[in-house]
This record gives structure tokens, sequence and C-alpha cells, in this order.
């Protein structure tokens, strides 16, 4: 044969599985909390094809931007009183410039919105109300002087983002030291454990709580849909990791994409109603 046509009829073979390639990998919808596997299999990949994807889909690394995949977050303003309530009202926007205005319920809300200091402390997680404009607004003190990270996380159409940005508080900043982890923490005179932790960068990771008071289990309500809400923000960027709930339980499946310190922060709601915070310190190994 020609070796011009022998070139010709190789290079029409490589593009018919690179695009077959393609093909099968844009039907791999990989979600936060589910194995590769499993999403392989859903695109009709054999077993050895997934596991040769790995064990478990990473989960995406949110909030280090404040534009992503079109949308935008838009802040009224950059700056904020120290030590006094004021109100923070923002936009999501769109690729024309347009408000958004039809998000989906995420966690039984429509907007979570979370505000923490650079030194990830000050951790607030708030629910702003839309107004008839399509902004959003809600009341914010912030104690302390220092650059505030704040996210804004939803969803539009099923697709989940977290936006963010910064805002500056005037005064000296005194920042704070990582704590070291800790299996224990205290919250509003509550004992609250971390009965599993061990963490590996890229693996499927179950972490485990527990809640006691002078070592009697407290019983825990419902809050957001769960028995729990937990953050976990990466140190240095606060990349936002977004972490699944078990429903009936203080447990949270988690990937974590990289080693380092993460902070995690752990919100509950006891029999009384009052809604608890504990903050850990996560070790994430490579």
């Amino acid at each position: 044969m020609n070796p011009l046509a022998k070139l010709a009829g190789f290079a029409a073979a490589a593009a018919l599985i690179f695009a077959g390639a393609a093909f099968a990998g844009s039907r791999i919808d990989v979600h936060p909390g589910k194995r590769a596997t499993e999403t392989a299999a859903k695109a009709g990949m054999g077993t050895m094809a997934a596991a040769g994807a790995g064990t478990m889909a990473p989960q995406p690394v949110r909030g280090l931007a404040v534009s992503e995949k079109g949308l935008t977050l838009e802040l009224a303003r950059r700056s904020a009183p120290r030590g006094r309530s004021f109100e923070l009202a923002f936009r999501i926007l769109d690729r024309s410039g347009q408000t958004v205005r039809d998000f989906d319920v995420e966690h039984t809300k429509r907007m979570h919105f979370i505000v923490v200091r650079r030194d990830m402390t000050g951790f607030q997680h708030l629910h702003p109300t839309e107004n008839p404009d399509g902004t959003w607004s809600v009341p914010v003190t912030l104690h302390e002087a220092g650059s505030y990270r704040v996210f804004a996380d939803f969803s539009v159409g099923d697709k989940p983002y977290t936006l963010a940005d910064d805002l500056a508080v005037d005064g000296s900043v005194r920042s704070r030291a990582l704590p070291a982890p800790a299996r224990s923490a205290d919250a509003d005179g509550l004992r609250v454990t971390l009965t599993e932790g061990a963490a590996k960068a890229g693996a499927e990771s179950e972490l485990a709580f527990t809640v006691t008071r002078d070592g009697t289990p407290v019983a825990i309500q419902d809050y957001l849909g769960a028995k729990g809400h937990l953050v976990a923000l990466r140190r240095g960027d606060l990349a936002f990791l977004h972490v699944h709930p078990d429903e009936n339980s203080l447990k949270f499946m988690a990937t974590f994409p990289t080693a380092g310190d993460y902070r995690l922060f752990l919100q509950f709601r006891t029999d009384d109603g009052r809604l608890h915070t504990a903050a850990f310190t996560q070790e994430v190994s490579r």
C-alpha cells in the first residue's frame, strides 16, 4: 500500500478512537460523593474501565473566584463597619449582566451565604432574603478587623455554584493561628467529638460526629433537611468544599482534593431549638 495511504488510514482510525473516547467522557456525570465506578457504569463503561477511572471521583474545588460558568457574584459594597450590624446586598449576574432570579432549592434554601475571616475565624452561615428586584440581602455583624471571604452557595438549573469575593473591615488586625487537629471541640457547653476523620487526598473519607453533655448523648433536631451541615475550607486559599450529609446521623462523606489542612465547621440543632457550631482542624495526607 502507498505510504501516504497508510498514514491517512492511521489518522482516520485515531480520530475515530479519540471521538469515541470524548463521547464516552461527555456522558460521565461525576457528582460529589459518588464513586467513579458508579458514574462509569451509568455511562455504559465496563468494570475494568470504571476501575481505571479511580475509586472516587474528586469533588470539585469551589469558591476560588467571583465568576464561574457564566455567573458572577456582585457585592453592593466591598468594605464593612466593625462591630455593628449592616445590610449586605448582592446579586448574581449572568453573562449579559442581567440579574439571575431563578434558583433551585438546596438543603431547604435557595441561597446559602458563608462569611469567614481569612484566618478562618468568625464563621457565619446565613440565609439571605431575595428582594423583588432580584438582589439578595442579609444583616451581618463582623466583630473584628480584617479581610473576610464571603461565599454565595447556590444551584441554578441543577448546576451547583459557589462564588466568592472579599470584604474588608478596617482596624488593627490580630490574626489567629490555625488550631492544631483535635478529636473534640466545645460548642455552647456541649462536647462534640469527631469519631471518624482519617483523610487521604483523592479518597472518600467519612467524617462522623457525636454530641454529648456531661457524657450523655444529646438529641439532635434536623437542620437544613438533615441532622447537620458541614462546610470545609482549605487553609491558604479558602477553597470551599461541599460536604454531603447522611440524612439520619452526623455522618458526612467528603473527598478532599489535595493534601494539607482544612477547617471543618459543623452546625447542628439541639432539641431546645438552638443552633450550635463546632470547628475542627482536619489534616489530609497524600
